[in-house]
Order: C-alpha cells, then structure tokens, then sequence
C-alpha cells in the first residue's frame, strides 16, 4: 500500500499526487511541493489515504510541507510579475517577428523560473525569444506551446451557453469529442452552430453522449417495419429523450408519434432476409 494526498494547482486542472510525509492535511489545505518546474503552491483537494502501490506511479515526492501564510501572499504577488513578462514577451515577439501569441505566465514559488505559454499554427524556432527573455527578466525560461483546446482552457471565456468555459471552470481534462457524438444527439452538423470558442468541437458534447447511445439502443431504425394499434407502419424518426417513435401509417399516409411501448417492430420474412 502508499499513501496519497491529491494537489491541484490551478483551478479546473489536473490533480497529481504526492507522499504526504505524514504531515496532517485536509481537503483545501495549501502545501508546498517540488515540481520539475521547482518548488510549486498546491491546494490539496483528495485528503491523504491508502491506495495499492500499483496505481501510482512511484515513487511518489513528498509535500515539503504545508504551506504558511507567506508561502500564499508570495504566489499573490506573483501575478504582477507574470503580467510584466507577457507585457515584456509581447515585445520581443514583435521584434523578433515571431509568427506566434503568448497567453500566460506562471512563475514558480520561488521565482527562480517562469513557463511561459503560447499558440501558434505551425511550429516556431523560439530559441532566440528565449535567449533574450531570460535577459531581461533575469530568470530561467521555458516556453511551451499549446493547442486551441488548451489556449480557451488558459484564458478562459462564455460559451454560447453564457456560462463560463467547462475547460476553464470544472473540466480536469479534455476528452476527446467527435462528430459522431453530435449525429447521435440530432444536433445540426453546422461547425458554427456545434464548435466552441476554441474553433473545436463543444467538450458538452460527450456529457449527454452515453445516454444518448443507451437510449437510441432500444428504438427501432429509420425505415423499419413496426405495428401499431392503428396499423402498420415505418418509422420515419425517433426521439431518444421522450423515448418516442415516428410512424408513417400505410393506410392513411399519416405520420403518429407514438410511446415505444406502443410500437412492436415487424419480424422480417424469410424472404426479405435472404435478399
């Protein structure tokens, strides 16, 4: 067995665990931990528990320790500083002519390294931009480029929803959203009407996607034979929410919605299923 705590370090990001070093943590404790960044402030959101060895990587670094008032005022002051650097990246971006935006800057506690974040359509030869910024901030540089996805998770933003962005309010991590998931709700496959701000599929996509499969599991198809106690029929469509089918009759042309538990699909012949 290990034991565990569980720290996130920004909001809406991914939690990673450390040893907690027998020291006496709660959930919403700040903690001081090293990161391959540096030393790092961390809020602990799974309290410290048991787990088998095998379902964490090991071996696990320990908390340093709690963290202390100072410890937080520090990472507070920080901002200001991670506001000059992008201030001071922009510059040199434009004076380099570097096809690129920077989006964020976080130092770690100690200040004795900045990461910087960007986006950029194709790759960049950054070597020089950071050559010259360690220059002028006197700290060790690290640039790291992200996708869309990442970029609207960093800034955040309003969906069309007008809610905050998922990714940049409770999305740990970004699942992978296809086209396929829109199909299946019935929603237009107009990429305005379905991408988010990050040009991307909308992440809400996958959270109604499972139940969507499991519902549509259990109506008949488009174009299949089904009775009714008004008469035979086919489906021309289905609503997967109500749990209803469309049904064009055959004697009178007319088009019924219908609960599934009022609809039996038709038993193919033996003709029609050796064709």
């Amino acid at each position: 067995m290990a034991d565990i705590v569980g720290v996130r370090f920004k909001k809406a990001s991914k939690i990673y665990y450390f040893d907690p070093a027998g020291l006496n943590l709660e959930v919403n404790d700040y903690v001081v931990v090293e990161t391959v960044r540096g030393l790092e402030l961390g809020q602990v959101v799974i309290a410290p528990k048991q787990i088998l060895a095998s379902d964490v990587p090991q071996p696990l670094k320990p908390v340093v320790r709690k963290a202390e008032p100072e410890d937080v005022k520090r990472t507070q002051e920080l901002e200001a500083k991670e506001s000059e650097a992008l201030v001071e990246g922009a510059k040199l971006v434009q004076k380099l002519n570097l096809p690129m935006k920077l989006l964020k800057a976080e130092y770690n506690l100690d200040s004795s390294r900045v990461t910087i974040h960007f986006s950029a359509e194709e790759r960049v030869d950054f070597r020089e931009l950071v050559r010259e910024l360690s220059g002028h901030l006197k700290v060790r540089t690290e640039l790291r480029q992200v996708g869309p996805r990442d970029e609207a998770k960093l800034i955040g933003g309003y969906g069309r929803c007008g809610r905050p962005l998922c990714c940049a309010n409770f999305l740990c991590e970004l699942a992978p959203v296809s086209i396929k998931m829109a199909k299946e709700q019935g929603l237009p496959l107009n990429p305005m009407k379905i991408s988010g701000i990050c040009g991307r599929l909308m992440c809400c996509l996958v959270y109604e996607s499972e139940q969507y499969h499991i519902m549509k599991e259990k109506l008949p198809k488009e174009g299949q034979r089904v009775t009714t106690a008004t008469g035979p029929g086919k489906v021309i469509g289905t609503n997967a929410l109500l749990e209803t089918v469309m049904v064009q009759l055959d004697e009178s042309q007319a088009n019924v919605e219908l609960p599934l538990n009022e609809v039996a699909i038709e038993e193919e012949s033996a003709e029609a299923k050796s064709e």
